[in-house]
């Protein structure tokens, strides 16, 4: 908990916020919870919650089983598509999408950006790595950048930087559309308990019912338990790749 609340900020249960609303967390989150669990290269999903924390809503955790100092490409993919799995949980379950997914889609942009320019993991532009200027905030423009390429390479960048990102999207819904069952279970056990770990959401995605999820809670309180329990956490990292030195510490989206 001490270390949720530095890295995500306190806990506030009481914010206020419509029944619609909770909906649309609990199937969000469930969405990124579901394609970690069915993902075999993604790290193994730790925690997911809908108990907003600072400027988030929700929250699911991913963590290393080991510390690891780099990604491999089908590690990396794996990622992008858990970055998508609440955007396409809001669409289609609710038919509709929110703003709330920017923080993933900006991750999984960045990361395939690297992939492209900076891993040498794109097959048509080859195995170098490619500057892009560095940004900066100064007299109203947000972002200046000097290329050291040419505009056709930086156009190949763009196309394979969004073919990448389409391709883990199209591979994500095609995931949730083949569990949409699983997906409205975690969605309901989120509403249920607010909080639920790495092998719940395992069960649930076999075909555990909520009801079985936790039989003890679920009598003696058919909407919520007494008490969640509390789990030890481990804090988000700093962005998507790991600093020179430093083991990755996990994912949270």
């Amino acid at each position: 908990e001490a270390r949720d609340k530095i890295r995500f900020g306190r806990s506030r249960k009481s914010l206020a916020m419509t029944d619609s609303e909770k909906r649309l967390t609990a199937f969000h989150e469930a969405g990124h919870a579901i394609v970690t669990v069915l993902e075999p290269k993604a790290d193994p999903l730790h925690k997911v919650t809908i108990i907003p924390r600072g400027m988030a809503l929700g929250v699911t955790m991913a963590l290393p089983e080991r510390d690891r100092y780099g990604m491999s490409r089908s590690e990396i993919l794996a990622r992008l598509r858990v970055c998508y799995g609440g955007r396409l949980a809001e669409e289609l379950v609710c038919d509709d999408i929110t703003s709330g997914a920017q923080n993933d889609i900006e991750q999984a942009t960045e990361l395939a950006r690297l992939m492209v320019t900076k891993w040498g993991m794109s097959e048509k532009v080859g195995p170098i790595s490619l500057a892009e200027g560095e940004e900066h905030l100064f007299l109203g423009r947000e972002v200046t950048r000097t290329l050291d390429h040419s505009e056709a390479t930086a156009q190949l960048i763009d196309a394979e930087v969004k073919r990448i990102l389409v391709e883990a999207h199209d591979s994500a819904r095609e995931q949730l559309r083949n569990h949409l069952d699983a997906l409205h279970r975690v969605a309901e056990a989120l509403l249920r308990y607010e909080t639920l770990d790495g092998e719940e959401v395992k069960q649930l995605v076999d075909g555990v019912s909520v009801d079985d999820l936790r039989p003890a809670a679920s009598d003696a309180s058919p909407t919520r338990p007494a008490s969640a329990p509390t789990r030890q956490t481990e804090p988000r990292p700093e962005g998507p790749r790991p600093e020179g030195g430093r083991p990755a510490e996990g994912f949270a989206y």
